[in-house]
Order: structure tokens, then sequence, then C-alpha cells
């Protein structure tokens, strides 16, 4: 009977500490949910604060929010009849191309005001973001903008001749490897390449133009990836205002006749397993610096991003 006694403490510890992490991670929040006033705001406060991605994945370690999670959270506030106004809370360096647009998609769908608070960066797919809503507040000294795009990756050929490792180069189609780091790209996929670079670059731009009411011409004397601090893209047109939260809730108060604002925040809210998940990193080489662009390497085919 003795020698059972360590297995039975050693059951109680893991009890324990199971029924410590239920209550951390799943009580307190239910908690704190059912009782928490702010869920009877009349703004809702939604962050997109980190790379722009389509499904939130970790990003070399890095902050990403997913693009699907923000297109919810519009709806919930487009759904939500206490909400008046929308406050996007900004800071991010861009991301996915194809994830920046379904945000600002569902930015210029929806019915409800939008505001856009940038707060230390907002550029390239971020600031695609916040073009799309109808006031765009800043800091002064906030990095916004950023229109254009390079491409950038690691060559591997050298070092891999140096060590003597050969690319065995077996593909059905001319172009399928196009871009892998195991050769260096010929003369063709370059320009294949800069086609797709100028198109996206296009892309933006047009978008700038339509969003934010701009001369094209304007827009692409500015589109030339470098970006700006808060004061020159007030001065540019690329913002409306400078200020910070207090401005931003005076703007609202004022604008749309709110007597004070409450915030209802929308954002996600990790679990224990995204926690570990958090770890996990993806191979990439990366495509667009200025606009964000960024081409994932993924077995066979290449996802673009602006980044």
């Amino acid at each position: 009977m003795k020698k059972e006694e360590p297995k039975k403490s050693g059951k109680t510890i893991l009890w324990t500490i199971l029924g410590v992490l239920f209550v951390l991670f799943i009580v307190m929040p239910l908690t704190f949910s059912l009782f928490d006033r702010s869920a009877f705001g009349n703004v809702a406060l939604i962050p997109i604060t980190g790379v722009i991605t389509a499904d939130g994945e970790g990003y070399f370690g890095k902050s990403t929010v997913s693009s699907q999670a923000i297109v919810d959270f519009i709806q919930k506030a487009e759904d939500n009849s206490r909400v008046k106004v929308i406050l996007l809370e900004i800071n991010s360096p861009g991301g996915s191309a194809v994830a920046s647009d379904e945000i600002a998609g569902a930015v210029k769908a929806a019915k409800k005001p939008v505001i856009a608070l940038i707060r230390e960066v907002g550029a390239s797919g971020g600031y695609w973001v916040a073009s799309a809503t109808d006031h765009i507040i800043a800091n002064r000294m906030s990095i916004t903008g950023s229109i254009g795009v390079i491409s950038s990756y690691l060559e591997f050929s050298g070092l891999m001749e140096k060590y003597g490792v050969n690319y065995e180069r077996l593909v059905a189609g001319e172009h399928k490897d196009i871009g892998t780091p195991y050769r260096p790209l010929d003369e063709q996929e370059r320009q294949i390449l800069q086609g797709k670079l100028d198109k996206i670059h296009e892309f933006f731009i047009e978008e700038i133009v339509a969003n934010r009411g701009m001369k094209k011409t304007d827009v692409q004397k500015l589109a030339t990836g470098e970006f700006y601090v808060g004061s020159e893209a007030l001065e540019n047109g690329l913002i409306d205002q400078l200020g910070d939260t207090k401005t931003a809730e005076e703007y609202i108060t004022q604008t749309y006749g709110l007597k004070k604002v409450e915030y209802v925040e929308y954002k996600e809210t990790p679990g224990l397993f995204d926690l570990f998940s958090k770890v996990s990193s993806q191979f990439s080489f990366s495509m667009g610096q200025g606009l964000g662009s960024t081409l994932l390497e993924k077995e066979d085919k290449l996802t673009m991003m602006l980044r």
C-alpha cells in the first residue's frame, strides 16, 4: 500500500495543475466576458497589430494578425446595434497582398463609419487598410505610406557549388521553379517577376487613388517605396489628422454625435495551445520591403505577400 502513495501524489499534482489551467484559460475569461460592461460600448475597437496574414500563422517569430479574424470582427461590429463607429487601431508593417485587400474590402463594405488610428506603424499593407477608412489619424512620428515593392531573397547556388551540392532541376512547366533559392534567375525569369511586382505596385497606387480621392499623378510621385512620418503624410494627403487615441475620441464624438466613447473591443484571445504554437516558424524568401511584398516558397508554389 505504501508503494502506491507516490503515484497518488503524482496524480494529485497533475489534476491540480489541470484545474489551475482550466480556471485561468476557461473560467476566468468567460467570467470577465459575462461581466464586462465594455460589451455594451458604442465604438468597436479592432486592433490590427503585426504582420497581416490570411491565417494568422507565425512569421519568423513576429506578431501576426489574421485577415479573416479582422473581417469577422468588422462584420460583428456591423451586426451590433449598439456600435455606431468602428475604430481600427493599426500598428502593422503590412503583410499578405490578398489578406490586406480582404480587410480593405470589408472596411469599404461597412455601412458604419470606420476610422483608422495609426500608432507606431501603418505602412505598406497596413496603410492600404487605413486608406480604405473614412478618416485617418496618425502620430506626427508614425511610419506611414511605403508605397512600393522590391524583390529580395537569399540565393544559395554559389554556396552549394562551393560545398559540392547540386540542384537537380526536374520540372514540368518551364517556369515551375521560378524564384527557387537553389539557382540564379535567368533574364526572362527576372522580367517575369518584375512584371508581377509592377502589377502589385499599380494595384496599390490605384487603391490609394480611389480610397483617398487623390490624383494618380500625385500618388505616383509618392509611390517610390519611401515611408513618411506622420507630419509628412499629412502634408502629402496620405492621412487626415495628427493625433492619438484622445484625438480619435474627440473626432468621433464631434463628428458622429456621441456623448462619450465607450469601447467594445474585438480581438483574438489566444488559448494555451496557441501560445505554444507561437514558437513555430516558416522558411521563406522576402519580396517587397517597400509595399511589404513577400514570396513564401512552400514546396512548389509561391504566395504573394505585401510587407
